[in-house]
C-alpha cells in the first residue's frame, strides 16, 4: 500500500531528544504503512552521530512499524537545507514537519492528513508549550511558539507545493523564520494554507544557560532576509515598526562614551544616564509576571543592557549582508 505521509525531522546532536520524539511517533493512531519517518542528522559530529545511531538502534526491529530512515549530511547547513534533503527523499505526497526536541500526540497525524484532505495546500497544527508558574523570560519567549501562524514544529505540506516553491531557502542557516519564509512563499505562490487545532505536538522548553538571550541575538541577521523577500507581509505579522527602543539606548550609550572620551561632562552624563535608564525599563518590562528568583534578576538586568548593542549589530549586519534598508 502507497505512503499517505513522510515525516520530516531535522537534527543536530540531540541524540536523546530525537529518541523521544521518534517514539511518540511509532505510536500514532494510523497504520504503521501509512507513513514513515524521515531523519536528517545536521553535521552532527561522531560522538553525536554514534549516539543517535545507537538510540535508533534502540527501538528494535522494524517488524509491524513505520519506516525509519537515517541521513546525514557532512557538514551543518541549517535546519532549512536538511528539511530539504528530508522532504527531497521522502516518498509520500504530503510531508510533516515537526522538530527533534517535540512530542507529537498520537492522533497527530491522522488530523493534520483530515486537515489536509479538505483542500489545504498546507496546514499548520497547534503547538503546546507547558510552562512553570513563574516562568523565566527565556521560557516565556519560546512559548511564543504557541502563538505562530506556522512553524516547522507542527506543518503539514503537499509535495507539489514544496517543489512549486522551491522549498525552504537554505540562507536560513538558523532555526529562525525559515518557516515564516516558507509559509510566505506558499501564500505568494497561491497555496491555500489551513490549520488544525486537532493536530497537535507539545513542545518543552529546552534548558539554557545564563545569559542565552544575549546569544540568539544572532538571528535577527535574518529578518533582513525575511524582509527583503516580503517587506510588507513582514511589517504587517512580524514587526509593524523598527525597535526604536533599541535604537534610543545605544544611541543614549554611544553619545555617552564620546562625552566621557572628549570630557564633555554633560553629554556623557546624558547619554549614559540615558542608556541605564532605558536598560533599567527594558529589564522591568521583561520581569513583569516571570520568575522573580535572584539569579533570574540579575540576568534581566545584566542582559537588558546589552541586548539592543547586540540587535542593533546584527540588523546592520545582515542589512549589509542581503543589501536591504533594514532599520
Amino acid at each position: 500500500m502507497s505512503l499517505r505521509v513522510s515525516v520530516v525531522i531535522a537534527t543536530h546532536e540531540r541524540p536523546q531528544l530525537l529518541l523521544r520524539c521518534v517514539r511518540a511517533l511509532l505510536h500514532q493512531n494510523l497504520p504503521a504503512h501509512d507513513y514513515e519517518i524521515v531523519i536528517v542528522d545536521d553535521g552532527s559530529g561522531e560522538v553525536a552521530r554514534t549516539a543517535t545511531l545507537r538510540a535508533l538502534a534502540s527501538l528494535g526491529g522494524s517488524r509491524g512499524r513505520p519506516s525509519v530512515r537515517y541521513l546525514h549530511q557532512a557538514r551543518n547547513r541549517g535546519p532549512a537545507a536538511a528539511r530539504n534533503v528530508g522532504w527531497r527523499t521522502a516518498r509520500a505526497p504530503i510531508i510533516a514537519f515537526t522538530d527533534d526536541d517535540t512530542l507529537p500526540h498520537p492522533d497527530w497525524l491522522r488530523e493534520g492528513l483530515r486537515a489536509v484532505s479538505s483542500g489545504a495546500d498546507a496546514v499548520a497544527g497547534r503547538i503546546e508549550v507547558p510552562l512553570p508558574d513563574a516562568p523565566t523570560d527565556y521560557e516565556r519567549d519560546a512559548a511564543g511558539l504557541a502563538h505562530a501562524e506556522f512553524a516547522t514544529a507542527n506543518c503539514f505540506v503537499r509535495r507539489d507545493a514544496l517543489e512549486a516553491v522551491g522549498g525552504f531557502d537554505e540562507r536560513f542557516r538558523s532555526a529562525w523564520r525559515e518557516d515564516t519564509d516558507l509559509e510566505f512563499s506558499l501564500r505568494a505562490h497561491g497555496a491555500v494554507l489551513g490549520r488544525s487545532l486537532e493536530a497537535c505536538v507539545v513542545h518543552p522548553v529546552r534548558p539554557a544557560g545564563f545569559g542565552v538571550s544575549l546569544r540568539q541575538q544572532r538571528k535577527v541577521m535574518f529578518d533582513a532576509l525575511l524582509y527583503k523577500k516580503f517587506p510588507g507581509w513582514y511589517r504587517a505579522y512580524i514587526r509593524p515598526r523598527p525597535p526604536l527602543a533599541y535604537y534610543a539606548m545605544v544611541a543614549g550609550g554611544l553619545s555617552g562614551l564620546i562625552g566621557a572620551a572628549l570630557g564633555w561632562l554633560l553629554l556623557a552624563v546624558a547619554g549614559l544616564g540615558t542608556w541605564l535608564v532605558l536598560a533599567a525599563r527594558f529589564a522591568l518590562q521583561r520581569l513583569a509576571g516571570t520568575s522573580r528568583a535572584p539569579r533570574h534578576v540579575a540576568e534581566m538586568l545584566w542582559t537588558s543592557l546589552w541586548i539592543p548593542w547586540l540587535s542593533v549589530y546584527w540588523r546592520v549586519r545582515g542589512a549589509l549582508r542581503y543589501r536591504v534598508w533594514f532599520v
